[in-house]
């Protein structure tokens, strides 16, 4: 057997864990949020009067969990290219005698940003509920709020930072080629600094999960299907930007009915 054989054989193998792993992650996490989304519903009525009660140490943190898990289901298909091919080029520079680099580290230094941005959600979250603001599905109860957000999104999407981030989220290679570091300690760095680019790049459409309903399992998984379409379809950047569009004009037809 030779020496290329050996390594092509590898390449399938680590690819092969990949795949596994990350599918075994996001399964699991949309069958947390399936489950979830169902006891929400069922308790809906109570919870209401209960709301003001709810904001326990303990009930931050589950919700604190709910928003990780969330990120992780919704992010983690867009990004499974990028933590593919960053497995494939570590691999085939360890076999050249460079640091070994763990894949592992950079898909933890990804979650581990949108876990900081589900804290920053959990904070806003709590700050709508005090405010009265939000439904026991935790969806938007002002008009007046859901429009704003529905053309704050829309208008994002159009922005330079936007595109920028979604230039590195549609091009893996060139990310990996620009920011590689070797070792483990490399591969956190750039984990945390693709999920930046990626928190960059789509933190106002997770906002509108206030407005359609946090736990609305339609609602997430439609904005799951849209950042998938938008960041691996070769169309994705008018795609994207067509759905600001849309946005600003549902938005705005929003606030015109509130009026």
């Amino acid at each position: 057997m030779t020496a290329g054989s050996l390594i092509e054989g590898a390449l399938r193998r680590d690819r092969l864990l990949v795949v596994f792993s990350l599918l075994l992650v996001v399964v699991l996490s949309w069958a947390y949020l399936l489950a979830g989304a169902g006891m929400m519903q069922a308790m809906g009525d109570m919870l209401m009067p209960m709301s003001a009660q709810l904001w326990t140490p303990g009930h931050a943190l589950v919700v604190l969990i709910m928003w990780a898990v969330m990120m992780a289901a919704m992010m983690l298909p867009s990004a499974a290219p990028m933590i593919l091919l960053f497995a494939t080029i570590a691999r085939r520079r360890s076999e050249r005698g460079e640091p070994a680099t763990a894949s592992g580290a950079f898909a933890f230094g990804y979650l581990a940003v949108w876990a900081a941005f589900s804290l920053a959600a959990t904070a806003l979250q709590f700050g709508l509920e005090k405010a009265a603001l939000l439904s026991p599905m935790m969806q938007s109860t002002s008009i007046v709020l859901a429009g704003a957000v529905l053309i704050a999104a829309g208008i994002y999407q159009w922005t330079p930072l936007k595109q920028a981030c979604l230039r590195y989220c549609r091009s893996p290679l060139d990310f990996i080629m620009t920011h590689w570091r070797p070792g483990a300690r490399g591969a956190l760095l750039m984990g945390l600094r693709h999920g930046a680019v990626c928190v960059g790049c789509c933190w106002m459409l997770m906002l509108l999960l206030f407005v359609g309903g946090v736990m609305n399992f339609a609602w997430i998984a439609g904005i799951a299907l849209f950042v998938l379409v938008e960041k691996l379809s070769p169309a994705g950047h008018w795609i994207g930007r067509g759905a600001g569009v849309l946005l600003v004009a549902w938005g705005g037809a929003t606030l015109l009915a509130a009026s």
